[in-house]
């Protein structure tokens, strides 16, 4: 099970800065990933283009880049160019049609029918990721258009995916998907063999699985747990992370946390991994000495 760290958005002039010395960290410390979500703030496509060149080897991952509100064909040209600009192997898109609340209020779309929503995106995005041209007239989509930016390898693309319908998406047309707020058991009984099936009826290779949890390693399990209840209190409250609490039985936010010390933290990563998970990424929240052992922590599991 590869091992990633999720980065938070930087503010202010200094805020390229500041990432490029988080990932260049990351990198040092033996990690194989970071993931930075794309929210209002800097374009995390184009902050990563300028990033992953002045920190190399490390895979650099959006996560994620809302669907709505932009068109598949201008987000695959966006991806490959920073693609090309980093080199094979370093970009994964990650995509995700992002929450009811958000896509309304923020940008004034309609969310009705995701699902549909979707399925027309990537009709239009998959082959544009795969340097293929397309051709394609949908209810939510159109586009006839092939693009000439000559990135050598195709963009590999993950879709965060709760549900079984988008479960279902993300196995027959993407790479895997990104989770976020779902804890082992949900991950075991439910997104891995509901994403499974659907890449092996597809005639596709098993997917990824990427599990982002919080997690400090700490020996103030109730002051780390109460902490991550306040900074995560908001993801309790959105419909489709809520259902994946109550399908695993956690009162909110704080209870899917790992927190612990380090045998509770290797044990939590090990259930993990035999749940089917091929990627874990953790959400470091805690500073100072804890801050400091969560990271030494996953630079020694990275590394065993």
């Amino acid at each position: 099970m590869r091992i990633g760290v999720a980065l938070a958005e930087r503010s202010g002039l200094d805020a390229l800065e500041r990432l490029t010395k988080e990932v260049r960290q990351a990198a040092a410390d033996g990690l194989s990933s970071i993931w930075i979500p794309n929210g209002a703030g800097m374009d995390m496509l184009t902050a990563l283009a300028v990033i992953g060149t002045r920190v190399p080897g490390i895979e650099l991952v959006p996560a994620v880049v809302p669907t709505y509100p932009r068109h598949p064909a201008t987000l695959a040209q966006q991806a490959r160019t920073t693609a090309f600009a980093l080199g094979p192997g370093r970009l994964t898109l990650g995509i995700g049609a992002s929450h009811k609340i958000v896509v309304e209020s923020a940008y004034g779309y309609d969310f009705d029918r995701p699902i549909r929503h979707m399925e027309e995106y990537l009709s239009v995005l998959v082959p544009l990721l795969e340097g293929e041209s397309v051709s394609f007239r949908g209810e939510t989509v159109r586009a006839q258009i092939a693009l000439s930016v000559p990135n050598p390898e195709r963009v590999p693309l993950l879709v965060a995916a709760l549900g079984p319908k988008m479960l279902k998406l993300a196995g027959e047309r993407a790479d895997g998907t990104v989770l976020w707020m779902t804890g082992p058991r949900t991950v075991c009984d439910h997104i891995v063999p509901t994403i499974n099936v659907a890449a092996e009826t597809a005639g596709r290779a098993r997917p990824r699985v990427v599990c982002m949890l919080p997690m400090a390693v700490t020996d103030d399990v109730k002051g780390a747990r109460k902490r991550a209840g306040e900074i995560f209190e908001a993801y309790g409250t959105l419909p489709s992370y809520r259902a994946m609490m109550d399908r695993e039985g956690v009162e909110g936010p704080a209870d899917l946390a790992i927190v612990g010390n380090e045998q509770d933290a290797r044990e939590a990563l090990e259930q993990l991994a035999a749940a089917g998970v091929t990627d874990f990424v953790a959400g470091e929240f805690m500073r100072g000495e804890d801050g400091a052992r969560t990271r030494e922590f996953l630079k020694t599991f990275s590394n065993s």
